[in-house]
Parts: structure tokens; sequence; C-alpha cells
């Protein structure tokens, strides 16, 4: 089954088809971060005109690139929640309408869901090609972190997500983005921050951490804080770094995450642990659930860089696994 998947839920374009709810035929990716950069952030009208011009275009190089023609799709998936709602509408009017001319079935994800199922995607000549759903087995603990999200969830099946803890105030993302802002690092943050905290070794710097025991929720507005006090205070006298800083605010954000997607793995018997989101493609992150996970026994799981980020390869995966 090859299916059609739309994705426009924030500033990203994309068309994708998968085959059987793995194979990825074509991933087409167009964004309009450059014009949103100069503002610090996504500006969703911009995002949403953006959308508009690009989205017949992308679905157009999905279906060459795939090297199928519009008749051999049987079913189109888009992504129906969260997100900014003008680029939203753009999508389901797009995938309504395709689905109703080809006839063919339309179905419709969750965005933050489909982040999950990025792990049993497999990429043209990807040495990932494994059996990966006999390795990754359901049930699972799940944990998304992006830039509007910090989510964990008990996965029964691709049809039960189950939210067990989230973000109570800025989503991990956003807190990069946010301390990238205070430290004159440009848009977006992540990657710069992730850059400059590998290039720092021994560390006296630190930030406080919100634990908020008995729970597996999570807080990074205090760091945030935490990080603009420390730099109105210090920047410009000796000593004060700016690396240090970004490494700092790195290790107290990652260990938060790492430590509580582990104990929710153990107070569930999981022996599976899914990682998606764009925040996954910080090697901080990974490094640090991999060393974990491997002490309690549990597999962890991350996608390939390309599919950390939006992309609608996951919406077609996902809509097939739920579909079967």
């Amino acid at each position: 089954m090859n299916i059609l998947g739309i994705e426009t839920s924030c500033d990203e374009t994309s068309a994708s088809i998968v085959r059987d709810g793995r194979e990825v035929l074509s991933n087409v990716v167009a964004t309009s971060l450059k014009e949103h950069q100069k503002f610090g952030g996504i500006i969703p009208e911009i995002a949403s005109r953006r959308q508009l011009e690009y989205i017949n275009i992308v679905t157009a190089k999905a279906l060459e690139d795939a090297g199928l023609k519009i008749s051999d799709i049987d079913a189109v998936a888009v992504t129906r929640n969260p997100g900014l709602i003008g680029s939203l509408l753009v999508g389901i009017t797009f995938a309504h309408s395709m689905a109703y001319a080809l006839k063919k079935p339309l179905i419709h994800v969750n965005h933050i869901h489909a982040h999950i199922y990025a792990n049993y995607l497999v990429e043209k000549g990807s040495s990932r090609f494994r059996t990966i759903y006999k390795e990754l087995e359901l049930p699972a603990i799940g944990l998304v972190v992006s830039g509007g999200h910090s989510s964990l969830f008990n996965i029964k099946d691709f049809n039960t997500f189950g939210v067990i803890g989230q973000t109570r105030d800025d989503a991990a993302g956003e807190a990069y983005d946010k301390v990238a802002r205070i430290l004159n690092l440009g848009y977006p943050g992540g990657p710069v921050i992730d850059k400059l905290a590998r290039s720092v070794g021994e560390n006296e710097l630190r930030f406080p951490k919100a634990n908020l025991e008995g729970t597996h929720d999570f807080s990074f507005s205090g760091v945030k804080t935490a990080v603009l006090y420390h730099t109105q205070k210090y920047a410009g006298t000796e000593g004060y770094s700016i690396n240090k800083v970004a490494a700092a605010f790195q290790e107290s954000v990652i260990s938060v995450l790492a430590e509580k997607s582990i104990k929710a793995c153990l107070k569930r018997k999981s022996s599976t642990l899914l990682v998606g989101g764009g925040v996954a493609a910080n090697s901080g992150l990974r490094e640090r659930l991999n060393t974990l996970a491997a002490k309690s026994g549990i597999l962890v799981s991350f996608p390939s860089m390309s599919l950390c980020m939006d992309n609608a390869a996951m919406v077609a995966g996902l809509a097939y696994a739920q579909k079967r």
C-alpha cells in the first residue's frame, strides 16, 4: 500500500510516500525558516502563506522521487492536530481535496504520535534496514521533545497513546530557542547550543533542575530564567563563558528528560523507549539516554536525523499502522 502523507503543522511543508507503513519512497520538505529567523521565531501568517505556495510543488516532487503516478496512491494521510491553525488548514484542505478527487481513503493523524512512529521508518539506502517491528515491540514508553512539545506516553498500540507526563510551561525546544535569544546565538537555538556544549569539558557552572518529584512532568522555564539572571549579572566579566552557560543549560535539560524517561520505563516495566521530535537530534540527549538505557536493560530508539524534524513520512507511516 502506497500512502501519500501531508504535513503542514508548523513552518514546514512536506509530502511523502511510504510503502506498507515502513519504506520511505520519497520525503520532500520545504521550509520557510530563513524568513522567520529575523523575527527569532515562527510567524504563523508567513508560514501558512508559504505553505499555500509550496504544497502542490512538494507533492509533485514526492511523486517524482518515488517514481509513481498519482493513480498509484492508495490513501492520503494528513496531520490534523496539533499545530498552527492556518498551517493545518492548508494541509487538511489539500489532503481532503486530493482524497476526494482520487476517490481514496483519507486518514487524519496526530502530529506528536507521528514523531514516535518515525522510529519504524526506513529510508532509501539506509543501513537501518532491519526487522524493526520485531525489535521495537509494543507496549513501549514514548518521549516526544520538540519546539512545541515535551511529553511522555505509555504506548499500548499505534492507536493508543496515553499521556503520562508533559511540560507544565516551556517545551524543551522552546527553552533552547529562548536561551539562544538571551545569549544572542540566533534562531533556532537547539543546534548551536548543542555545538557549544560539546566544546566544553569540565564545567563548574550548574543551573537548577525542576525534578517535580512524584510525577513524569517537565518544567523548563526555571532554568531559562536562571540563564537570564546569570547572563545579566556576569556577561562581560572575567571568567564568563557563553560556551559554559550553554553546556550548563543543556545539562539541566537533558538530565531531566533522560532520567524521567528511564524512570517511566522502569515503573511500567517497559523494555522499549521510543524518542521523537526535533530535540531527539540533540547529541547530548542521545548520549545520555543511550548510557542510562544500557544500564537499565532498556532498548532506546531514535529516528534518523532527517526524520526527527517535521516531515510527512512519519504521517504516512502512522496512518498505515493505525488502519491495519
